[in-house]
This record gives C-alpha cells, structure tokens and sequence, in this order.
C-alpha cells in the first residue's frame, strides 16, 4: 500500500544533497533509523521505487528525507532535482535494521549518515545522548552533511574524516582501527552505515580491535 503525499519544502543542504519536506501520511509508523519506499508521482516514474531514510522524528508533524543526488545517472535523484513545492510523491513501506541499543559509536561514510542523524537526534531530545559519538567520512569540508546540527549536538564527540583534503582539527584518509580505538571509552555498542566498500573496510578495522559481531549494529545501501 503506497501513501500519496506533496512536497512541503526543497533545498539542498549541501551541493549534493536534497532535504525534501513531506505532509506525513496518516497512521504511518517508524522508529528512528528506518527508511522508506519513495518514488516520485509522475508518469514514467511511479514505479521507480527507492529506499530512503527518514532524518525526521516519529512525533513530527511532516516527515523529512536528505537525499544524495546522482545527476550522471539519470535517475530518481535527478528527476527530485526539477522537483517543487506541492508535487507528489509517493510512500510506500516502512522497514530497516538499525535501531539504538545502547550508547557507542556511530559511524558513517557519505550519505550513510542519515539512519544517525534521526537517531542521534531523538537520543538528545529524551536526554539520552550522553557520551555517544559519531565518526563522519566524507571527502572534503564541503561534502559534511548537516554539519552544524551535528556539531551542536556532539560538540567533541563528532570526529571528521576527510580523505580528499588535509584540514587543521579534522582526521585524513580514512576511517581506520587507530582513529576507532581513539574513540573507544568502554563503549558497548558500533553503529555502521556506509557504501559497501566502506562498511566492509571498517567492518575490519573493528575485528582487528577485537569487537564481536554482536556489538556491531549496521546498515549497508
């Protein structure tokens, strides 16, 4: 069963990235982390289904997505680019595997990071964000998604990695098992989002630090 709803604001938060505003369906359910079947309500796209995370909360009045756009591809991202205010889109199924747990580290490559952003944000609106940390690869300053909101909610504990660029007070390269083990504070939980290629390098940065699978909490795309 899909939902349709319009669009209630779109902007990019960064050169690459949409934040689409939505009037929430009613009755649709979903905890902080999950995503949702999208598709665009226009002929030729209707069944051009895609999964995208919601960056807003259960209790917000709208629902709110940050989408990475791909315009060489000639997508369902290229086409939101031409989208405006009150064109439809549609809502289909909730689902996703990554919930909170416990307190630990967040940690996210590119666009990977939206699961953590609703989540983090829901731990600081229930007082609950304590000593969680985030650890956000991107490759240069300008890629930083939500840069600011972040740095508000985390302060010292979001870690920047940069791998294009070598800026003063930011980690270089990539995310490796010395930048992780940093971080480590006795911390239970390893939260992971991120292209393959990332979610598996990381994946063994975290084995070669001794965690166990079971403390691992993760999400590919």
């Amino acid at each position: 069963m899909s939902h349709i709803v319009k669009i209630k604001s779109i902007k990019h938060l960064t050169h690459d990235i949409l934040q689409i505003e939505l009037n929430k369906p009613k009755g649709l359910q979903f905890h902080p982390g999950q995503a949702v079947d999208f598709a665009i309500n226009e002929p030729g796209w209707e069944k051009e289904w895609r999964s995208f995370t919601f960056t807003s909360l259960p209790e917000d009045e709208n629902i709110e997505f940050n989408i990475k756009t791909y315009p060489s591809h000639n997508g369902v991202t290229n086409r939101l680019l031409s989208k405006r205010i009150g064109d439809e889109i549609l809502i289909g199924d909730v689902y996703g595997d990554i919930a909170y747990k416990g307190e630990g580290i967040f940690i996210a490559g590119g666009a990977g990071y939206t699961p953590f952003a609703a989540i983090l944000k829901d731990l600081h609106q229930k007082g609950l964000l304590k000593n969680n940390k985030f650890i956000f690869a991107n490759k240069t300053v300008a890629d930083i998604a939500l840069k600011n909101e972040f740095e508000q909610l985390l302060d010292k504990n979001f870690i920047n990695v940069l791998s294009d660029e070598k800026v003063e007070g930011y980690e270089h390269g990539f995310v490796t098992a010395e930048i992780i083990k940093k971080q480590i504070e006795g911390h239970q939980y390893f939260y992971l989002c991120g292209p393959p290629p990332m979610m598996d390098a990381v994946g063994k940065q975290l084995a070669s630090l001794g965690i166990n699978d079971e403390h691992i909490v993760k999400e590919g795309f």
